[in-house]
């Protein structure tokens, strides 16, 4: 009995030993440095400019078509004035409509590359026997202090950019 007791015991007093494998990781740079969030901000990026150059045509358009009725005679400047400026207006309201559009579509891969990251880091965790991912940010940091051999973060990019097929 008294075996079974310090055999007992002596389990106790080895499995409350055991170290924890803990590690964390920056989130923002794990999100700013991986290889899909650089070529999406790219893509997104190449959209938005073909959109400013498309938005400024058509003022330099309009430009030319103010010039246009200044030359005409008064009595027709008003009313030429108004009609452009409705136009001017509608085309305004649709490229912000557009440009909203182009914003959510954009938050929405984000956010899904998010989601993308947080599974990976998840599943890097349990194949590599971790027991604690914890994450971190520069403006809001969960972790204090930790050795530097802690933090996954480079490992975590790698791991991500391998695993990412353009």
């Amino acid at each position: 009995m008294k075996k079974i007791l310090g055999l007992v015991l002596l389990g106790l007093v080895f499995t409350s030993c055991q170290k924890q494998k803990i590690a964390f990781v920056d989130n923002g740079v794990i999100i700013n440095e991986i290889n899909e969030k650089l070529d999406l901000e790219s893509r997104y990026n190449t959209k938005d400019s073909l959109f400013q150059k498309k938005v400024d045509s058509f003022r330099q358009v309009f430009q030319l078509n103010f010039q246009k009725i200044a030359s005409l005679p008064k009595s027709k400047q008003s009313a030429e004035e108004s009609v452009l400026r409705q136009k001017a207006q509608g085309l305004q309201q649709a490229w912000q409509m557009e440009q909203q559009a182009f914003q959510k579509e954009y938050q929405v891969e984000i956010d899904t590359l998010i989601v993308k990251v947080k599974n990976f880091v998840k599943d890097y965790g349990k194949s590599n026997g971790y027991d604690y991912i914890l994450g971190t940010v520069e403006n809001a940091p969960s972790v204090m202090f930790s050795k530097d051999e802690n933090d996954i973060s480079k490992k975590i990019i790698e791991g991500l950019n391998a695993a990412y097929k353009k």
